[in-house]
Parts: C-alpha cells; structure tokens; sequence
C-alpha cells in the first residue's frame, strides 16, 4: 500500500462515521489535490495524502486545543507515524499560523511544526479551498463566504479567514496560473 492509499484509509477510518461531511469535503480535496500533484514535483505524493488527511483533527477523539490543524497534525506525527513534511502540511494548511496566532498557541504550532512555503503550501490551499463541505468544486470567493457563514462574525475562526482572505485568494492565483501554463 502506497503512502497515498495509507492516507486515504486512514482519513476515512477517522472521519467517514463521526463526521461524514468532513469526510466528503477531504475526499473532494483529495482529488483536487491528486489533479495539481504535478505542480509539486516529487513533494507530489506528500502533497496529495496531506490533503486527504488535512481535517482529521476534526475527529472527536482527536480534539486537544480545538485547532484542527494542530490537532490532527501532532495525532499524524505521534500516533500514525506519518512522514513530517505530510504533518507540515496539515498543521499549517489554509494559513493556519493565523488562527494559531489569534488562538495563543502559534509558538506551539511553529516550534513543532516548520512551516511549508512555496508552490507547495500554495496547492495545499489550493486544494482545500477551492472544494465545497461536500467535496464538490467551488470558486474560491465562494468558498470563503461559505467558511465566513457558517462560522459567524466574531468567531475566532471566522476572523482568522477573513484575515488569511487575501493569502488564500493569492495561493489559488498561483495554482490556477500554473495550471495554465502546463
């Protein structure tokens, strides 16, 4: 079994029962992720299982400081064993040192997990928010008006997207230009 089929599994072992939605919208970013792989090289395969396992922290079982990215980040790291630069990814996909910021633990997230940069952290976001709760494809702006919605003013998460607006909409130029040019 290859480390994209291992990711797969393993998200869905944790998220397919508790939280069947978060599980639709992983599958979904799973294979928008698998569709701009080539973009990222030979990081193509981290990438790739990164975003299958990006929300695991959601999992009831594994919510610790109720930042989903770090939670399901040090679960990957400590208790599945995954490979660092796929726990990178997860605990910072979407920019989340933002919400880490706002939350008081982003020296946690930092020292624990060095930040991804580049055209890899750029497919990551990509991936994530260009795709509906329900896995389906969407326009960026649609998808954060979506995240802002469901959240609430005032919300920290919802004050930490707003804020990361325009780093997401940038990292979603740069995956769509590049997808133009191959």
């Amino acid at each position: 079994m290859d480390q994209i089929e291992r990711a797969r599994d393993l998200a869905r072992l944790l998220l397919a029962e508790s939280i069947p939605r978060r599980w639709a919208h992983s599958q979904g970013v799973g294979r928008k992720a698998e569709s701009v792989a080539h973009l990222v090289g030979d990081d193509g395969p981290a990438m790739v299982s990164a975003a299958w396992l990006h929300d695991v922290g959601y999992a009831p079982d594994l919510v610790v400081t109720g930042m989903h990215q770090l939670d399901g980040a040090r679960y990957l790291r400590d208790v599945a064993r995954v490979d660092d630069l796929v726990c990178r990814l997860v605990a910072h996909h979407s920019c989340a040192y933002i919400e880490g910021r706002n939350r008081g633990i982003s020296d946690q997230l930092l020292s624990e997990f060095p930040p991804v940069e580049g055209v890899l952290s750029d497919a990551m976001t990509y991936a994530d928010m260009t795709t509906t709760p329900d896995g389906e494809p969407v326009e960026v702006e649609r998808r954060l008006a979506e995240i802002l919605d469901r959240y609430g003013d005032g919300d920290l998460v919802a004050e930490s997207i707003r804020e990361a607006r325009p780093l997401i909409i940038n990292s979603v130029h740069v995956i769509t230009a590049a997808l133009a040019e191959h």
